[in-house]
């Protein structure tokens, strides 16, 4: 990891604040060219694609997963994973649950102003796979959207070779409520979500992440269809003093490197002796760690340590970085942390890992990434919401009303507007 004394090196700072998602031109013109092919082929091309890019038997098998698959994959599931996925679940829906946005009325005088919320009517979660399995991804996108209400929550994710999905993330399908299932994947499983075709209807919004194919085609179809958020590599910053327990520290930062080749695990410390410390420590583990080639690769692209003068300069740096994760290890990290204003999500103290939040802490995993936590949030029941403004005016009050907008009206030579008012003014 490169060490960077923050006075010394200020720039350091804002070559980091600089980081924003570029996705590929070529990635993007390839995104463009599958969803016209999704557009104007619908499940033919959608076929053609997965048969592709996954799975050759997939003309066979179908893309729809049916639901003796899902009770088969009961079967193998351990009853371990079971209880961990139910006691995640739980955890997920008790804090989501307290995100549920009441409507309100307001009455004033012969007007009646009324905030209504109402879920979405149908969403898409997509889950990464093939190689790999997420179950937690399942849990963090579906529950909210069954919490706010969505009656069809339909899940893409991609199958391998023989067209299997892992057992757990079909499990994970059904204990959150998810409807509907299909082993599709990539930037035509987002353009079929968006597009719709015969076998599968639009959806409202898509969730979940996914590789670059996946965030250009949600970039692409914004708009056409509502989008989560377009997430760039995965990155956390743990601010260290020398209270810091230096294992800790080093495995959390490697724990976020294991993700992607492209992480971003950055220390800021007030402790020259904790800098290396961590990064002795780093080094010890990385060899013992199976993802040991993804975390190096990540360090040595992306790791970074900050010394910085003091606390007051590591919240300064934090709010500047806003970062997706942000762990505290500092003396009064609760302290520390009422100061942090950009942040995905704040775990506070040595206990507080940023994986258990990952799992089964509750709140959502589906963090902003490269610096949009100055301005976004995690995924949440508003994700799956939206809300509708009524007004209602009596005859009377439309009469004290009409001359002051008739007024503004007339000003921005909107002439039809302030006829409309008019009438009604007249006619009280």
């Amino acid at each position: 990891m490169k060490t960077l004394d923050v006075a010394k090196d200020p720039g350091a700072v804002r070559n980091l604040q600089g980081r924003r998602v570029r996705l590929d031109a070529d990635v993007v013109a390839r995104a463009r060219t599958i969803i016209e092919s999704i557009e104007q082929g619908g499940d033919a091309a959608l076929l053609r694609y997965t048969h592709e890019f996954d799975c050759p038997i997939i003309d066979t098998i179908g893309i729809r997963i049916r639901e003796e698959e899902i009770d088969a994959a009961y079967a193998t599931v351990t009853k371990d994973v079971l209880h961990a996925l139910r006691l995640a679940g739980a955890n997920i829906k008790r804090f989501h649950k307290r995100q549920l946005p009441k409507s309100w009325v307001l009455k004033a005088k012969g007007l009646k102003l009324e905030q209504r919320f109402q879920p979405l009517a149908r969403v898409g979660i997509y889950v990464p796979g093939g190689k790999a399995a997420y179950p937690s991804t399942v849990l963090m996108n579906a529950i909210p959207a069954a919490i706010a209400g969505v009656r069809e929550i339909v899940m893409v994710t991609p199958c391998n070779k023989e067209g299997r999905i892992t057992p757990e993330v079909l499990v994970a399908a059904r204990e959150c409520g998810v409807t509907e299932v299909y082993r599709i994947g990539g930037a035509q499983a987002i353009a079929a979500l968006a597009c719709g075709t015969v076998t599968i209807r639009p959806v409202d919004k898509i969730t979940g992440p996914g590789n670059a194919y996946v965030a250009a085609a949600k970039q692409l179809l914004f708009g056409r269809v509502g989008v989560d958020m377009i997430a760039g590599p995965t990155e956390v910053v743990v601010v260290a003093d020398e209270s810091a327990p230096a294992v800790y520290v080093a495995a959390d930062l490697i724990a976020q490197a294991e993700h992607d080749q492209d992480a971003s695990p950055v220390l800021i410390t007030t402790s020259s002796a904790v800098a290396q410390a961590v990064e002795s420590e780093v080094e010890r583990q990385l060899k013992q760690a199976p993802r040991e080639a993804i975390a190096r690769t990540a360090f040595e692209r992306n790791g970074l340590i900050l010394l910085v003068a003091g606390l007051d300069e590591a919240a300064e740096t934090v709010n500047l970085l806003a970062p997706e994760h942000l762990e505290v290890m500092v003396k009064r990290p609760r302290r520390f942390a009422r100061r942090i204003t950009n942040a995905g999500a704040i775990f506070v103290g040595p206990w507080s890992s940023e994986a258990l939040g990952d799992y089964v802490a509750g709140p959502n995993h589906t963090l902003p990434t490269s610096g949009t936590a100055r301005f976004s949030s995690a995924l949440s029941v508003y994700d799956f919401m939206k809300f509708t403004n009524v007004i209602e005016c009596s005859r009377k009050r439309v009469g004290k009303l009409a001359p002051y907008a008739e007024a503004l009206a007339t000003v921005e030579g909107l002439h039809g507007h302030a006829a409309s008012l008019r009438l009604r003014r007249e006619d009280v």
